[in-house]
This record gives C-alpha cells, sequence and structure tokens, in this order.
C-alpha cells in the first residue's frame, strides 16, 4: 500500500508542467519540492520501502530526474530569493530521497543523506547557473546590438535630416526677404524649400521605419561618393556657396565612401550654420597610396553681421572622428589659415583596393601607349 506513495510526484508532473507559463517555473519547482518532501516524510510513518522493490526504485529516478531537471529551469529563468527557496527545496527533497529506503541512524546517517543530495543537487545548480549567464551575455549582446543601431539611426539624421533643415532655414530667411523686391524668386526659393521639406519627411520615414523594422531588415543603401555631386548641386542652389568637387575615379570601400559622405554633408552643414559669407568650398579626395586623403575646406568662417545662428551644438564633428578612428583613419578640424575653416581626413583603404587602383592605372597606362 505504501508503495502507492511513489506515484504522487510523477502525477503532480503533467499539470505543473502545463501551469508553468502561468505561475512560474520558480513555484512549480518549490511545490513540486515540497510534494517530494512530504512523500518522504509520509513514507517514514507509513513504512519504508524495501530496497528489492522495483516500481518505487523506477519512479522514484524519474521524480529524481524531474526535480534536478526543476532546478535547473529555475535558475536559469528567474534570480531573487524566490528562485533560491524553490531550488533548495527542490535539492533538499533530493537529498531526503534515499531516507524511504532505509532510516537515518545517527549523524554518519545524515551525512550520508547530505552527500547524497550533494552528488546530484551540486550539477544542476551549476548548469542553471551557467545558463542563465549564458541567457544575460546574450541578452546584454542584443541591447547593446540594437543601441548601437540606434546611434547609428541618430548619426543618421543629424548628417541628413539637420542638413536638408537647415538649407530650408537658410531659403526661408532668403524668401522672406526676396518676397518684397522680387515675389517670381521668392516663389521659386519657397518649392525649393518644400523639395527639402519633403526629402527631411522621406529621410525621417525611413528612420522611423528602421526603428520598427527588426534587426534594421530593408534598410537601404548606404551613400557613397555618386551622390556627392546631387549633394553639391542641392547646396548651391539652397543659395550656397560654390562647391568645387574632387573625387577619386577608382571605387573605394563601401565603409570608406559613406564616411566621406557623411564628412561632406557635416561640412556642407556647418558652412550654411556658421559661415554664410562662405564663397566657395572646396571638396577634395584624392587617393595617397593605400589611403583616401579627404579636405573640405571654405573661405569663411563665424556668422555674419546680423545673422541669426542657430543656438546649441550638435555632436556631428565628434561622431564622425569616432566613425573615422574606428576605420583605423585620422579626423580633424578646425581654423586654416586667416579666414578659412578645413576638415580633414585620412582613411586607409586596405591592401586589396590598393591592388585593384594599381591594376586600373596600369590599364589605362597601357591603354594611353596603345593610342599613342
Amino acid at each position: 500500500m505504501t508503495q502507492l506513495l511513489a506515484l504522487v510526484v510523477p502525477a503532480l508532473l503533467l499539470p505543473a508542467w502545463v501551469a508553468r507559463g502561468r505561475c512560474g517555473v520558480a513555484a512549480v519547482t518549490a511545490v513540486v519540492g515540497a510534494s517530494s518532501a512530504a512523500v518522504t516524510i509520509a513514507v517514514w510513518f507509513v513504512g519504508r520501502w524495501a530496497e528489492a522493490d522495483r516500481w518505487p526504485g523506477l519512479l522514484g529516478l524519474a521524480e529524481l530526474a524531474a526535480l534536478l531537471l526543476a532546478v535547473v529551469l529555475t535558475l536559469r529563468s528567474a534570480d531573487g530569493p524566490r528562485s533560491a527557496a524553490a531550488a533548495w527545496t527542490a535539492c533538499g527533497a533530493v537529498g531526503l530521497w534515499p531516507s524511504r529506503f532505509e532510516a537515518v541512524d545517527g549523524p554518519m546517517g545524515a551525512l550520508d543523506l547530505f552527500g547524497f543530495g550533494s552528488m546530484l543537487s551540486l550539477p544542476a545548480v551549476l548548469i542553471g547557473l551557467y545558463l542563465r549567464g549564458l541567457d544575460g551575455a546574450r541578452l546584454r549582446a542584443v541591447a547593446e546590438a540594437r543601441r548601437a543601431q540606434r546611434l547609428e539611426l541618430a548619426h543618421d539624421l543629424h548628417d541628413f535630416v539637420a542638413h536638408d533643415v537647415s538649407g530650408m532655414v537658410a531659403q526661408a530667411q532668403a524668401g522672406a526677404y526676396l518676397a518684397t523686391i522680387d515675389p517670381a524668386r521668392a516663389a521659386e526659393m519657397f518649392e525649393r524649400i518644400e523639395q527639402a521639406g519633403q526629402r527631411a519627411l522621406a529621410s525621417l520615414d525611413r528612420t522611423v521605419q528602421l526603428l520598427r523594422a527588426e534587426e534594421g531588415a530593408g534598410r537601404a543603401p548606404q551613400p557613397g561618393l555618386t551622390e556627392l555631386r546631387e549633394v553639391a548641386a542641392q547646396f548651391v542652389l539652397s543659395g550656397g556657396a560654390e562647391v568645387r568637387l574632387e573625387l577619386p575615379e577608382d571605387p573605394v570601400p563601401r565603409e570608406v565612401a559613406g564616411t566621406v559622405h557623411r564628412i561632406v554633408v557635416e561640412a556642407l552643414t556647418n558652412v550654411r550654420r556658421h559661415a554664410p559669407t562662405a564663397r566657395t568650398v572646396d571638396v577634395r579626395a584624392l587617393r595617397a597610396g593605400g589611403r583616401l586623403e579627404l579636405t573640405v575646406t571654405s573661405d569663411g568662417r563665424g556668422v555674419a553681421p546680423g545673422g541669426r545662428p542657430r543656438r546649441g551644438g550638435g555632436s556631428g564633428l565628434s561622431g564622425l572622428a569616432a566613425r573615422v578612428e574606428a576605420l583605423g583613419g585620422s579626423f580633424e578640424a578646425g581654423p586654416h589659415g586667416v579666414r578659412s575653416w578645413r576638415v580633414a581626413a585620412v582613411l586607409p583603404l586596405g591592401e586589396a583596393h590598393d591592388r585593384q587602383g594599381v591594376r586600373r592605372s596600369a590599364a589605362k597606362a597601357a591603354a594611353r601607349e596603345e593610342h599613342a
């Protein structure tokens, strides 16, 4: 009759597994562990089992495996006093299980129970803690990746949206003046403001879509050197200074091209904000060995009298410096000459692109010789 007690805990396993989602793994482990300990105590009073009894032994092994698995799952999924109490209850039930077959006789018997419980419970505890550590590291890595993506999107907003918005502000100031003396030109200016606003809204829409998408799926290709001519043309049309571009003929790595694009956009935005008296902006990106040397030089700095500069500063230059340094290059920005401002960056291209450039140059030289 007492052997029927061996069915109590196995009968609880299925309902406990179903209830784990609602009650929590720690609560289920505590209930199963307390039930196992209660069965052991009941066996003490009703009568211990004989070592030759097969079915209580087999069911007991399944009970021990379930308790140890519950300890692993509890320590992996939860932390704090509740999890520790549940794991302690289950481990105690594992340690008491052998006393169902023989009585505890003095200190040596208690030591045997402690050794049996430690031998089985300690690996389960260590495995649970190890798995929890792996899960924590994975969650931290995911959080860091998401943070890096958000910072990247913030840089995108600063580099592209701020460029369009600053152009809109400059054109609106000019349009307000032209509206009184030349309405036709003012109308053209307001059309350009509308176009710049639409570009800024499109950039904002793309950013919102990226924030909603998982892992940045569907991200558009990063702009590079070919888009700089359009950026320069828009800068001139918005009333900015003349932009003179000198770009390399051979292709450069995508990361380098994207960084150059960001630097030029940020430099032109700063010219519009802080140097409205500038007349020309020289943008030169030249290959020199295994490097790409970029300089953006404007012939004016400071704010014109009567101007309305934007208060406060951004983090554009510092962000660009960090991006360039991450690629192994150098970045600097500051006064150049008497009334000029220069932004300079040196970006490594890599050996593969160096060899590609050498092969292209050799092919061009051979073609020139053939035509000669």
